[in-house]
This record gives structure tokens, C-alpha cells and sequence, in this order.
């Protein structure tokens, strides 16, 4: 089989026919709301009239010729996180070779105000899901990936990866959207981007700061997906953080096909999640305090160093 050297460390090549379309996705066509109607109960009224949408999408990634499945949550405050149940949400998508915003379909929030949108098989590309509650046309977008096997992946995590903080040691909800960033983490993510990888973040912090995340996403100059939260647990930091990450990896690689040719952590959790979901240690690297802890690939300091001597002579991905 072909090969490639990648700063050092010798990876298969893949076939894969299309890069990352990191365009269409946030250049989307002119959109028109739907028709606002009343809140099917009454209490949905005063709780939409008293406190803000904190809606989110969960990102979807699936292998070519897969059907895509996205669940939106839907609740109101940063705080009390009170879900919006039995209303009405329309689901609408643009993307990849679309010229305008398909209509997916009106769907009820149940008992966790929570839908669950069948948005079908798609061609490969980038989409952007959007949904729109009916009773106050309160809007979240999420994004679908539909990816040919084998495209080349760099997967990160977030707080104390990327972030300086680590939102799971202390647990700092607050903080999400004003987290400072390490040196040069933002130049390593879009200089992957550039040259046609995809891009995967996985973290540990509960789905419902997701919202604050893609603000800080925003913030920092950097594309808010592919996003990936964890769906379980309702306390602040859920207890599962490792199990969640291993799954998803194992996801991706076995089930959607990626080719993870790096993946960027700082906890112990990461690096036990990598190696579990078959990335090898010789491409997993570690910042922070557990940098090099078993076999890994250590990052001091900042990224700095790392950037211009590991990232900026990797060789663009097979797609290019």
C-alpha cells in the first residue's frame, strides 16, 4: 500500500476523493422564517416570555450512503436549563451543493425537549442543520458531515487542549466563553483546516454549554464544528468523560471510516479514550501536565514550538 511520511511518522493513504467543504456550510442561502403561532401550552408562553433560548444541535457525522439522523435539544436559561416540551419545531438545511434551504420537517419536543430530525442520505459534503421553534421562532444551528472512508482527521480536545483551563477539573460553566486560549492553538486547528483535514472536537463538557462553546469557537477565530459534546449526565462535569470519548472515537474510525492521524488532549481520560479507541500513542499528543505520560507525544508549554516544527511541515491531506 502507498505511504506517506507525516512529520516523521509513517500513516496508510487513503483515497479520499473530497476534502472538507468548510464553505457552503456558513455561506448559506438567504432564510425565511417560518409563520409564528402560538406555543401549544400555555406555561411554554411565560416560559419563553421570562428567560432566553439555550438551544443546541448535537453535529452529526456519517460514512457515504448512511442515513443522518441530528437530535436538537431545546430548553430556556443558562441556569435553570427548563426544557421545552410537546411544541413545534421546524428543521431546514443547506449546504453542499445546495442552492437553497431544504424544509425537512415540523417535529414535537417530548418529555426532555428533545427532537429527533431524519434528514436522510445525502451526498458527501458539509450541511448546516437549522431549527426553528414555531412558538417564538427561536433559532440553533448544528452541522452534518456526510464523509467518503478514509478521509484524514485531527481530532481535539477542548478545555486544557485547547484552552488553558480545563473546564472538567473545575467544572468553571462561566468561564466556557471567555476561556483564554494557549499560544497558538488557533494557528495548529486552521493550519490543519487549510491543508484539507478534517477537523473533529471532542469534549468532555455536557451538551447543554454547547451553546457557550460555539461563542467561544466564534470568539477565538475558530469554526465551531465539527462539535462534539457529551450526551449524558445533568450535573456539570458528567462522570463518564472517558467512556463518552472512546466511544465517539471508535465511532468515527469503525463506523463513519476516518483515518485519525493525530488526536490533541491534556487529561489522563484522553489519552485512556485514544489508546481504547484505537489511536496509536505515537500520534497522540499531550499538552499540559500529562504531557508524554504513557507513551504519548508531549507539548510544552504552548504550541508554539509545536506549530513550527510539527504542524507547519505536515504534508497536506491525500485530498488536496
Amino acid at each position: 500500500m502507498r505511504a506517506l511520511i507525516l512529520a516523521g511518522l509513517l500513516l496508510p493513504a487513503f483515497a479520499v476523493a473530497q476534502c472538507p467543504d468548510y464553505t457552503s456550510p456558513v455561506n448559506t442561502p438567504a432564510f425565511t422564517k417560518p409563520a409564528k403561532k402560538s406555543f401549544r401550552n400555555f406555561g411554554n408562553t411565560i416560559l419563553a416570555s421570562v428567560y432566553k433560548p439555550w438551544h443546541m444541535v448535537h453535529d452529526q457525522m456519517v460514512k457515504s450512503g448512511d442515513a443522518a439522523v441530528v437530535v436538537g435539544k431545546f430548553d430556556y436559561d443558562a441556569v435553570l436549563h427548563k426544557d421545552l416540551e410537546g411544541e413545534y419545531v421546524h428543521v431546514y438545511l443547506a449546504g453542499t451543493g445546495m442552492n437553497n434551504w431544504q424544509y425537512i420537517g415540523r417535529h414535537t419536543t417530548n418529555s426532555d425537549g428533545k427532537i429527533t430530525a431524519n434528514i436522510g442520505v445525502r451526498p458527501v459534503g458539509e450541511y448546516q442543520v437549522r431549527m426553528v421553534v414555531e412558538g417564538d421562532l427561536s433559532t440553533v444551528n448544528g452541522y452534518l458531515s456526510v464523509v467518503e472512508p478514509g478521509r484524514q482527521t485531527v481530532l481535539f480536545d477542548i478545555d486544557g487542549t485547547l484552552t488553558i483551563n480545563d473546564f472538567e477539573a473545575y467544572a468553571d460553566y462561566v468561564g466556557v466563553k471567555t476561556a483564554a486560549a494557549y499560544g497558538y492553538a488557533t494557528q495548529t486547528v486552521n493550519a490543519y483546516k487549510a491543508k484539507g483535514y478534517q477537523i473533529v472536537y471532542l469534549t468532555a463538557r455536557p451538551y447543554w454549554v454547547t451553546k457557550d462553546g460555539r461563542e467561544w469557537f466564534d470568539r477565538v477565530g475558530l469554526l465551531s464544528w465539527h462539535y462534539r459534546s457529551n450526551p449524558y449526565g445533568d450535573g456539570p462535569v458528567p462522570s463518564n468523560t472517558q467512556q463518552h470519548k472512546t466511544d465517539y472515537v471508535k465511532y468515527l474510525r469503525n463506523t463513519v471510516g476516518l483515518n485519525i492521524v493525530r488526536a490533541y488532549g491534556n487529561a489522563t481520560t484522553d489519552i485512556g479514550a485514544y489508546a481504547d479507541g484505537g489511536i496509536p500513542k505515537a500520534d497522540t499528543w499531550i499538552i499540559g501536565e500529562n504531557a508524554g505520560v504513557d507513551g504519548t507525544q508531549p507539548i510544552t508549554g504552548d504550541y508554539t514550538y509545536h506549530y513550527s516544527t510539527v504542524v507547519v511541515n505536515t504534508p497536506n491531506a491525500s485530498c488536496m
